[in-house]
């Protein structure tokens, strides 16, 4: 029998164990694993080339009358698993996947599960608007506290008061860091431009991009009839002789940057960007961003955009994925995610 070592024996007897401690517990923390639903595989598998890991072993399939079967592929007994499904395409069949996949690892004795939603389903959702309209961001939110989540890292919420509808930890990254660094490598005139809010809910979002660049900003106010109709808009601020560049959260139909794109136009805007964070183009929308003014429309990948690209050639993609992957290694290791919210990883 041989007697169990002390900790500054494990630690090669140096005094300074603080840092030592810190590598001896690492080494105890369970494993990581990644594992991918079928809204964006390409994501999942250019966060695990980050990590340095292979995407876990998983497969999903429908039986003859649409159900969803979800086989986890390997052990996650004590493991620190991580789900990767994002809100767009099959929308419903994606959370319902999700949420399959989050239930199968826990009862498989998962050490934490945690699930990374890039696009958070049902966001636009958030509050009840009208009478008798339901507030679904929350019953989503329920749903997948309920089915074992112990941890959310999602990207850029329509509305920041979603992380309240959890009991658990949410982190919520901003694209913003990976923006400010295309705006300053691609667009020559960034310093003579103004950012762009096209409606009044962005307003602090683009306040944000304007002072770090030091420009100025402007806000386009909008009336609707009903849901995605635009009827008035009015611009607030000075675009003449300038680049403008309007910044949103995500962009669906594109009625509403396609109206703002004429708006700042005809108000004297020598070119118009448009910078989001997730292109869900559905409908016509990319029919109206080919037969816009815009020089580019900047999306980042949270949605896949390779059939996008192909529509259209206006559309540029910002890869976020060294953000996620960053986000998931901090939590994973118990380090702060807020370096993330002002800096770009390497």
């Amino acid at each position: 029998m041989f007697a169990p070592k002390s900790l500054a024996e494990v630690c090669g007897g140096v005094e300074d164990l603080s840092v030592k401690k810190r590598d001896y517990c690492s080494e105890r923390m369970p494993n990581i694993k990644v594992f991918c639903g079928n809204s964006h595989p390409d994501l999942t598998q250019k966060i695990c080339d980050r990590l340095g890991i292979e995407v876990g072993r998983v497969v999903t399939k429908k039986f003859s009358n649409q159900e969803t079967s979800v086989e986890i592929g390997e052990s996650v007994r004590g493991e620190d698993v991580y789900i990767v499904q994002s809100g767009c395409g099959d929308v419903n069949d994606n959370l319902m996947e999700m949420l399959i996949m989050i239930n199968a690892c826990k009862i498989a004795s998962a050490h934490r599960v945690c699930a990374v939603i890039p696009l958070f389903p049902y966001a636009r959702q958030d509050k009840k608007d009208k009478s008798r309209a339901p507030i679904s961001a929350k019953l989503v939110a329920n749903m997948l506290s309920v089915a074992g989540t112990d941890h959310i890292i999602t990207m850029d919420l329509h509305a920041s008061q979603i992380q309240g509808f959890f009991d658990i930890p949410v982190d919520n990254l901003y694209a913003e860091p990976a923006v400010l660094k295309w705006i300053r490598e691609n667009i020559p005139e960034w310093r003579n431009s103004c950012i762009v809010s096209p409606d009044a809910g962005g307003a602090k979002r683009v306040t944000s991009i304007a002072d770090r660049l030091n420009v100025d900003f402007a806000l386009i106010h909008k009336e609707r009839k009903k849901a995605n109709e635009v009827a008035a808009m009015v611009l607030v601020g000075d675009v003449r002789d300038r680049v403008a560049i309007l910044v949103d959260d995500m962009a669906d139909t594109c009625g509403t940057i396609c109206h703002a794109c004429d708006k700042l136009v005809n108000a004297g805007a020598v070119k118009v960007y448009a910078i989001l964070t997730h292109g869900i183009f559905s409908g016509a929308a990319l029919s109206r961003i080919n037969e816009s003014s815009f020089e580019s429309v900047v999306v980042t990948n949270t949605i896949p955009q390779d059939e996008h690209e192909k529509k259209s050639s206006k559309i540029t993609t910002i890869d976020v994925s060294m953000i996620l992957a960053e986000a998931i290694r901090r939590t994973h290791n118990g380090e702060s995610v807020s370096y993330l919210f002002s800096h770009v990883p390497l």
